[in-house]
C-alpha cells in the first residue's frame, strides 16, 4: 500500500506546475550559492599565490644580493641582505598562510572574517597578526550569499510550503475519509507524502550543489574530499528530516491548512532568525569583548615605551638569556638591532594581559554558543556546514596556533644570529610554514555531534506526530 501512496503522490506533485517553477528557482539558488563560493575560494586562492610569488621572487632577489655583496659589492647596513635583523624583519619574511579545505565552496562561514595569511617577522606578535587585508565593512556586516544560506534559510520554508497542508487540505476537500475507507492508515499516508517530498527536494540540493560544484572546477577528487562532501549529504538530510518532523507533528494537531501554515511560519522564524540573533545578544552582553581600538592602542603605547628605554630592556633582556651576552655585552648595548630584540619582547610581555583578556572572552563566547546551539536547528546547521567546508571557527584557531608557533620559531631562529652578529649566507635556510591540517576523524567527531542534536528532537517530533495521529479527526 506504501507503493501505491507513494506512486499516487509522485504523480500529483509532477502535475502541478508550480511545484516544477518553485524547484526550479531554489536549483539556480543552490547553483548561484555554489557559484559564489566558488569564486570567493578562487580569490583566496589567488591572493595566497600571489603571496607565493611574492616570496619566491623576493628570496631569489635576496640570494642574488648576497652573492654580490659576498664579492664586494657595496652596500648600505641598513639594507645588508646578510644581516640577519634586515631578512628577519623586511626583507625576509615568510607567509603563513590558511589553504581553503577541498569543499571550502560550500559555505563560505567566518572565512571572510577571519584573516587567513600572515607575513611573520621577528617583529611583536601583535603587530604581525594586526595587519589584516583591508575588506569593506559594508559586505562584512551583510554576508556573502553562498549554498550555507540556502540551506538554512530557504530550504526549510521550501519543506514547509510542500507539507504545511498534506493531510489538512485531504480534510477541507473531503477526501481523507474517502482515503481512510481503504486498507490503509492515516500514518502510511504522511509516510508516503513525506518520502516523495523529502526524496525529491534532497535529490535536487545534491544533484544541483554537485553539479555546480564540478561546473566551478572544485576537484572532488582532492584528498579528502570524498569523506567531506559525503558528510555535506548527511547533515542536508539531517536538517531536513528536522524539518520534515516538524511538518508531521504540526499537521497532526488537526488545525486548518492557513492555522499549520501560520504555525510553521512562526516557528521558521523563532530557530532560524530570532534564536540566533539572540544568542548573539546574550554571549556578547554575558562575556563583553575589550574594543580592539584598547588592543591596538595598548600595542602603541607598549611599543613607543619600550623604545623609550631601549638600553635599560637590552640590561634586562641579558639578564634573562646570559647565553646570548658573547662578544662583550656593553659594545652591544648600542647597536639598534639588538636592542630592538629586546623591545619586542617588552613590547609582547606589556600587551600580553590585554590580548589574554580578549582571547578569553572570545573563548568564553564561543562556549557559550556551544551550549546554546542545540536548542536551534539553524545554529547546529551552520557548525555543520562550516566544518565540512573547513571554513569554521576551529580550524581557524588551529591555524592560529601554528602561527604563534611558527613565529616564536622564527625569533629564535635569528635572535642567536642577531646577537652574535652572524652573516647569513643560505637565505632559504629561514623556516618555512606547514599548516598542518585536521584529521578527518576530527571532523567527523564534531559534524557527528551536530547531526545527532538534529536528530534527537526530529525523533522525538516524529513520535508525538504519529501518536497524535491515532486520534486525528478525520471530519469536522
Amino acid at each position: 500500500m506504501l507503493q501505491r501512496v507513494l506512486g499516487h503522490e509522485w504523480r500529483a506533485l509532477g502535475s502541478d506546475a508550480t511545484t516544477w517553477v518553485v524547484i526550479a528557482i531554489f536549483a539556480v539558488a543552490i547553483a548561484y550559492g555554489t557559484w559564489n563560493g566558488s569564486r570567493w575560494v578562487r580569490f583566496q586562492q589567488g591572493a595566497l599565490a600571489a603571496a607565493h610569488a611574492e616570496e619566491q621572487e623576493r628570496y631569489d632577489r635576496l640570494a642574488s644580493q648576497i652573492a654580490e655583496v659576498s664579492a664586494g659589492a657595496a652596500v648600505s647596513p641598513f639594507a645588508d641582505p646578510r644581516s640577519p635583523a634586515n631578512v628577519g624583519g623586511r626583507l625576509g619574511p615568510r607567509y603563513a598562510a590558511l589553504p581553503p579545505a577541498p569543499l571550502a565552496a560550500l559555505a563560505i562561514g567566518q572565512s571572510d572574517l577571519l584573516p587567513y595569511y600572515f607575513k611573520v617577522t621577528t617583529d611583536a606578535r601583535e603587530n604581525i597578526v594586526s595587519a589584516t587585508e583591508i575588506e569593506n565593512p559594508q559586505r562584512l556586516l551583510v554576508g556573502r550569499f553562498d549554498l550555507a544560506f540556502v540551506l538554512i534559510y530557504l530550504y526549510p520554508l521550501l519543506i514547509l510550503a510542500v507539507t504545511y497542508n498534506m493531510i489538512s487540505a485531504e480534510k477541507e476537500q473531503g477526501t481523507l475519509a474517502l482515503v481512510l475507507a481503504q486498507p490503509v492508515s492515516l500514518a502510511t499516508i504522511v509516510l508516503g507524502k513525506v518520502m516523495v517530498r523529502a526524496g525529491l527536494l534532497v535529490g535536487v540540493v545534491v544533484v544541483c550543489a554537485v553539479g555546480a560544484l564540478l561546473l566551478t572546477g572544485t576537484s572532488l577528487a582532492a584528498p579528502g574530499a570524498a569523506a567531506r562532501l559525503v558528510l555535506w549529504g548527511a547533515a542536508v538530510a539531517a536538517y531536513g528530516t528536522f524539518w520534515f518532523s516538524l511538518a508531521v507533528w504540526m499537521s497532526s494537531l488537526g488545525r486548518t491548512s492557513a492555522a499549520t501554515a501560520t504555525l510553521l511560519a512562526s516557528a521558521w522564524l523563532v530557530l532560524v532568525v530570532l534564536l540566533p540573533s539572540l544568542f548573539n545578544l546574550v554571549v556578547t552582553v554575558a562575556y563583553p569583548v575589550p574594543s580592539r581600538v584598547e588592543m591596538v592602542q595598548a600595542t602603541r603605547v607598549a611599543s613607543d615605551e619600550a623604545n623609550a628605554a631601549g638600553s635599560q630592556l637590552l640590561a634586562a633582556y641579558y639578564e634573562d638569556h646570559p647565553e646570548l651576552a658573547t662578544g662583550g655585552a656593553e659594545q652591544a648595548m648600542t647597536d639598534f638591532n639588538v636592542i630592538r630584540v629586546a623591545v619586542n619582547d617588552e613590547v609582547e610581555k606589556r600587551v600580553r594581559p590585554v590580548i589574554d583578556r580578549y582571547d578569553g572572552q572570545i573563548r568564553r563566547q564561543q562556549e557559550a554558543i556551544d551550549r546554546l546551539r542545540y536548542i536551534s536547528p539553524a545554529v547546529l546547521m551552520q557548525d555543520a556546514l562550516n566544518d565540512v567546508a573547513g571554513t569554521g571557527v576551529p580550524r581557524h584557531q588551529r591555524f592560529m596556533a601554528q602561527v604563534s608557533a611558527y613565529h616564536a620559531a622564527w625569533r629564535a631562529y635569528f635572535t642567536p644570529l642577531i646577537f652574535n652578529k652572524t652573516r647569513i649566507t643560505d637565505v632559504r635556510a629561514t623556516p618555512q610554514f606547514r599548516f598542518e591540517d585536521e584529521t578527518a576523524g576530527t571532523v567527523v567527531r564534531r559534524v557527528t555531534v551536530a547531526l545527532a542534536g538534529l536528530a534527537v528532537p526530529a525523533v522525538a517530533l516524529v513520535w508525538l506526530g504519529l501518536g497524535r495521529l491515532r486520534r486525528y479527526p478525520v471530519a469536522g
